[in-house]
This record gives structure tokens, sequence and C-alpha cells, in this order.
């Protein structure tokens, strides 16, 4: 036998090409974990100029609210700044505060809003100049029953949500006597101002006479009310409301707005 050993060449070659594909690997996580770091700083960096406008555009307004929560949806966001487009950038301002009319103030805890296929330029990011348009932007909020309540004024009101549908309970005092009456609201929206307006109160044990049903009548009338949602942000009009457990709930939208003044 002459002794020689053969194939040992080849495991050291494999062993080489083994430590060479796990360091392309860590190169290449390492490579990728720079580019998400530096895609959210850059989405991060867009969503705090899109804050500030925003609260610019609240206090001009003579409305406060706390600090907006921007986010531009959809990754890799660099991918949508080189592109030109973006999916969706979502505004959410708690507690907008703002006048209604007639010296009232309505707050709304929570307003989401949504921006939807953005259209921005780079060119125009670059320069500051040029249109910056949303497609759609709608945004919705709740106006709670006891601040609803307190801006009809009337004493011992409670409103809640039944069935889908806005009613309202309240003592009235009548021949001497208080009696709980009860009725349910229509619930509209005129030129971007929410009517509320009762029908078919009732009362156990009201006696049925002209002075009582005109008494009633005249509550009635003092239950209704016409409120203007706080002016909203991004030229959003209010276009429907409805009850809901937690409050009134009302939708609110606008198509194709500039929102350079919002800072995209």
């Amino acid at each position: 036998m002459s002794g020689e050993v053969y194939g040992t060449e080849r495991p050291r070659k494999k062993r080489r090409g083994r430590r060479l594909l796990i360091t392309l690997l860590i190169f290449l996580i390492l490579v990728g974990g720079v580019l998400v770091g530096l895609d959210r700083f850059a989405a991060g960096y867009a969503e705090r100029m899109i804050g500030e406008r925003v609260s610019e555009q609240i206090a001009d307004q003579n409305a406060t609210s706390e600090k907006p929560e921007v986010s531009i949806e959809g990754v890799p966001f660099l991918t949508q700044v080189l592109d030109g487009n973006y999916e969706r950038i979502r505004i959410q301002l708690a507690n907008l505060s703002g006048p209604a009319g007639n010296n009232r103030t309505v707050r709304v805890a929570d307003l989401d809003v949504n921006a939807d296929d953005v259209n921005a330029p780079l060119d125009t990011i670059r320069s500051g100049s040029g249109p910056i348009v949303a497609k759609t932007v709608t945004g919705t909020g709740t106006i709670d029953y006891p601040q609803l309540a307190e801006l009809i004024g009337q004493p011992g009101l409670k409103l809640a949500e039944r069935d889908g549908k806005l009613v309202g309970n309240a003592p009235v005092q009548a021949l001497g006597q208080t009696f709980d009456v009860s009725g349910t609201a229509a619930v509209t929206v005129k030129e971007g101002v929410v009517q509320v307006r009762f029908s078919d109160v009732t009362a156990e044990n009201l006696p049925n006479v002209p002075i009582i049903r005109n008494l009633i009548n005249s509550y009635v009338q003092k239950l209704s009310v016409d409120l203007r949602v706080p002016e909203l942000p991004l030229k959003l009009a209010v276009q429907k409301v409805e009850p809901t457990p937690e409050g009134l709930r009302f939708t609110a939208g606008a198509n194709d707005v500039s929102l350079n003044a919002a800072g995209v």
C-alpha cells in the first residue's frame, strides 16, 4: 500500500464555501437592517412634519387638540417616496375641541382621519412647490351623550342609543306632578350642521288634555338642537351621523384634497 490519503481537499473547500455563505448572509442582514432603519427614520421625519402642520391648521381654526399622531402606512416608505404615491396617511387627533356656534364648544374625544391614494411627486417633495393631493380623505369621530345633553341644556335629560336610534328621557313638571317623558330623535346632517329633532314624546299616566299636550309640545321644541362640529382639518365636511352606544358618531369626507397645508 502506498499510504496516500485521498479526498482531504474537498471538505476544506466545502468549509470555505460555507463560511463565505455565512459571511454573505450576515452582510445582507446588516445591509437590510440599515435600509430598514433608514426607511423608518425617513418615515418618522415625514410623520413629524405632517403632525406639525396639522397642529398649525387646528390652531388657525381656533380649536385645540392633543399632539396629532401621524403614521404613513405601507412599506417600504422610501419606495413610496420614489414612486410619488402613498397608500395611506393616517392622522389621529385626541380631544379635539372647538367652537360650535352660539357660544358653544364641542369636544370630540378621538378623530381618526385617513388620507388615501396620496400623490406627491419626488420633485415636489424636493422643491417644496407643486401639488400634493389625496384622492380621498375620510374622518370619523364621536360626540358623547352627556356632552350632547349638556348642549341641549334641559335639566335631567339623559340620552342613549337604542336599536340604532337616539332616545332620550327627562322629568317634566305638570299639574303639580313630575312625569318621566321619553322620545326618539331624528338625527340628520344639513350643510355640515348636525340637527337633532325629537318626536313621539310620551309619558305614562300623563293626562290627555290640551294644556298638557301644549306643555309637552313646548318641551319637545326645547329639545331640538343644531350642532356644528368643530371645523375639521383637511377641509373635511360632516356627511353622516349615527347613534352608537358611545355617542353620536359622525363621518366626514372630502375628495381631491390638497395636503400642502398639512406639510406632506
